[in-house]
């Protein structure tokens, strides 16, 4: 199995203060792991340099899909995040557009440039979600459960191999969160590696995957 992630011995540091240390795991193409630990433990840390949110400074190796996070140059993030989808806990959908049009956003933003292709992908991404029927809604228009499937659809959008997902049902009720996680192990499925954070147990007893916890600074798993 190829390796998406390799990490060995990675120190991770914000504002001077080290928030995790001698992080080694590897995360294989197709495999869905949790992330898991208290609050403040790392667990958000750690999913922001897989995108180079926040960089890496030591370590033996930082690998994400190819690129090398301890020698990665500003001019190559836009390169790596168009081959990763990220899955916000808040959302993050533009509220002055439908759902439609954020994902038209996206797409033109990542320098699609046919508009048949563009609806040809959206419709494709919101059928993946079960949200074709509801795309011309406003995101206050939709409930919590329709909004984190809308921003699962954005993440897809551009075949992404590694999806991380930030505590994605963290503002939503119980039944809901479970329809979210079940189409993320369905994604997972499909050939795509997820990484998901979360501090919900009993979500990854009902959905058992591979557990990555995240304990007094050092990742356990």
């Amino acid at each position: 199995m190829e390796s998406i992630i390799d990490y060995r011995k990675v120190e991770i540091e914000r504002a001077d203060r080290l928030v995790m240390k001698e992080v080694s795991f590897s995360v294989g193409e197709g495999e869905f792991c949790y992330l898991v630990g208290k609050v403040g433990s790392g667990k958000s840390s750690l999913l922001k340099t897989m995108y180079a949110d926040v960089d890496i400074e030591h370590g033996e190796k930082a690998e994400v899909l190819g690129f090398d996070l301890l020698h990665l140059r500003r001019k190559q993030i836009p390169y790596l995040r168009r081959h990763i989808g990220i899955v916000f806990q808040d959302f993050q959908l533009l509220q002055d557009r439908s759902a439609k049009a954020n994902l038209r956003f996206v797409l033109e933003a990542t320098g699609w440039k046919s508009k048949s292709e563009i609806e040809d992908r959206i419709e494709e991404v919101l059928k993946a979600v079960g949200m074709e029927n509801k795309s011309y809604k406003m995101p206050h228009e939709l409930s919590g459960g329709e909004q984190q499937r809308i921003v699962i659809a954005r993440a897809l959008l551009n075949k992404p191999k590694l999806i991380l997902a930030d505590e994605p049902t963290g503002n939503l009720d119980p039944q809901t969160g479970y329809q979210i996680v079940s189409l993320l192990h369905k994604l997972a499925d499909e050939g795509r590696t997820i990484i998901m954070a979360t501090h919900n147990m009993q979500m990854v007893e009902d959905f058992p995957a591979r557990v990555l916890r995240c304990n007094d600074k050092e990742l356990i798993g």
